[in-house]
């Protein structure tokens, strides 16, 4: 399926470069020069991701990347562009909604990668039915299988799976783990570790192939996935 992608952004150079990189690679793609533009397109449109400038006229990508959070779609992928790269700016883009941040200048196969990864995510998160190699995890069942074989989990190991799946092929930071199963609730380490390691025993224990990973110091994800 051909993504549509919403691109946001007033250089109309570089605008012009992206719009005819991804159009030749089979993808769609609306061209908003203003966050007002780009407010009216997403009222019209179901967009697959937003590319989304910094540095705009009026409403600054900032406060828009606010608003389609706030107004829109919570899990519309949003990619932000900008020149600023101190950590202090990718730190205040992320907490304003961003999922990804590539500073200026790049190179366009960058973008593109990140731009699929974003896409596939998002299509991860939708479907009610997910397979990736021999993993079968169902939403609406709350089954996961391997193999065929069903595995049987626990609430909070179900959980974990969930966000592992969803977030394939990115490592999953044990920080992000507790945020997203805890919330703000003080949560020892300890206890995550204990889940991960119920969730191991689960899905590894009976078969000959390990598929649960943990990178150290960074995270969890999938490992030997074909």
């Amino acid at each position: 399926m051909k993504n549509l992608i919403l691109l946001v952004e007033d250089n109309t150079e570089l605008a012009t470069t992206v719009v005819d990189f991804f159009e030749k690679k089979g993808a769609l793609v609306d061209y908003a020069p203003t966050a007002k533009l780009a407010l009216n397109l997403l009222n019209q449109n179901k967009y697959d991701i937003v590319i989304l400038d910094l540095m705009l006229p009026g409403m600054s990508g900032l406060e828009l990347c606010q608003v389609i959070r706030r107004e829109h779609d919570v899990t519309l992928p949003i990619l932000m562009l900008t020149a600023l790269d101190s950590v202090d700016d990718i730190v205040y883009g992320f907490n304003c909604g961003a999922d990804d941040y590539l500073t200026k200048p790049f190179v366009l196969p960058e973008l593109e990668v990140r731009v699929a990864a974003l896409a596939r995510r998002n299509g991860l998160k939708r479907d009610v039915k997910i397979t990736i190699g021999p993993i079968t995890f169902d939403r609406r069942t709350h089954q996961v299988f391997r193999d065929g074989v069903e595995i049987k989990l626990s609430k909070m190991g179900f959980q974990i799976m969930r966000i592992i799946v969803e977030e394939y092929p990115r490592v999953v930071s044990k920080s992000e783990l507790i945020q997203k199963l805890w919330g703000d609730s003080l949560t020892e380490s300890d206890v995550l570790r204990s889940h991960l390691y119920q969730l191991r025993l689960a899905l590894d224990k009976p078969f000959t192939t390990p598929l649960l990973k943990t990178v150290h110091g960074v995270g969890v994800t999938f490992q030997n996935i074909d």
